[in-house]
């Protein structure tokens, strides 16, 4: 599958988090140890979001990322708040840079890790559910592009949560209806530039592994030599696929069927129930 990151909080340049970690998402990359797949080198992606912009930039290749010299560059001078990484192990489609995450509309910025079962055979059923206007600009032709438009149909303006509730939901109904079993399987981050939304979910319910970083001043408490943490709030956070190092104390795992949402005040992880539609 993939492994990604997010990012929240204190400005930061990205080369501090994508490469220094023990277990950075470069290192990922190349040796993931709870993936499915050792090896994540189908493409890489970064987003983030600028200053006095409405929306994020995306730069996507569909090389390995730990030896393109392009990204080391470009993250040591980019410094964002809020940003996504994610390296890509192709589920059968095609490796070209539309099928790269993060994918972006407007200021909404999306990545996925996991798949829709069958997802050749549930395809068109699926993307007949989409707004027209938002079919018009599919890209790609993978799975995790097509949920995102579906959760921007179902409404992730207004309701983020049920948006992403109901774009499951209708998988699961169009899955059982062509005989797939269990239809989806999901790590998903979701931003609007001001919040991060993660969900952790699967029909099996034995979902891709997913983290959140403890609060800022906790990790400081426990490891008061970690250098990056010096400068940032408490309300700063990371999600990742897999932690970023051993450290005891950092990383928490996101529960099984879930969702949390960062943003200013106390962290909170809900329950996640796929809606019907």
């Amino acid at each position: 599958m993939c492994r990604w990151l997010a990012y929240s909080g204190t400005s930061v340049v990205l080369s501090d988090l994508l490469y220094k970690p023990e277990h950075s998402l470069i290192d990922q990359s190349l040796h993931s140890r709870m993936g499915v797949e050792t090896t994540n080198g189908d493409g890489f992606g970064i987003g983030w979001y600028g200053p006095e912009r409405d929306t994020p930039a995306i730069i996507r290749d569909t090389g390995p990322a730990w030896n393109n010299r392009n990204l080391r560059e470009l993250a040591s001078h980019i410094r964002s708040p809020l940003f996504f990484a994610h390296v890509r192990a192709s589920t059968g489609t095609a490796i070209q840079q539309t099928n790269c995450h993060p994918f972006r509309h407007g200021r909404w910025m999306w990545m996925h890790n996991g798949a829709v079962a069958d997802f050749h055979r549930l395809r068109r059923d699926l993307s007949l559910a989409l707004d027209p206007a938002l079919f018009s600009v599919l890209e790609g032709s993978t799975d995790s592009e097509v949920m995102f438009y579906l959760a921007l149909t179902f409404g992730l303006d207004q309701d983020v949560p049920g948006a992403v509730a109901r774009m499951a939901g209708l998988i699961e109904r169009v899955g059982h209806d062509q005989g797939v079993e269990y239809p989806l399987q999901m790590t998903v981050a979701v931003s609007d530039g001001e919040r991060l939304w993660s969900f952790r979910y699967s029909s099996l319910g034995k979902s891709r592994s997913l983290f959140c970083s403890s609060k800022a001043e906790t990790v400081r408490a426990l490891h008061p030599d970690w250098d990056f943490l010096r400068g940032v709030s408490d309300s700063t956070r990371l999600v990742v696929s897999e932690p970023l190092g051993g450290l005891p104390g950092v990383w928490k795992e996101v529960p099984e069927s879930s969702y949390g949402v960062i943003q200013p005040g106390t962290d909170e992880f809900l329950p996640f129930v796929p809606e019907p539609v």
